[in-house]
């Protein structure tokens, strides 16, 4: 039973998007592993910006600072 999880900035991921982040996921353990789409399971989460950081720093600061 695979359990995928992804996470992104909360930064208005459409449920279009989510929903092929889900196909494409199971899709690939699918065709690379032979995981069977109906166990794979798939969880998005979604971190506030000032949660997730890079180089030192949070997004939240990056992005106020344009870079």
């Amino acid at each position: 039973m695979p359990y995928i999880n992804i996470r992104v900035t909360d930064e208005g991921v459409t449920p279009q998007q989510k929903l092929a982040l889900i196909e494409g996921a199971t899709d690939l353990l699918s065709r690379v592993l032979d995981k069977d789409p109906a166990t794979t399971f798939v969880i998005i989460d979604e971190v506030p910006t000032d949660n997730w950081g890079v180089d030192r720093d949070s997004v939240a600061n990056r992005r106020q600072r344009g870079k």
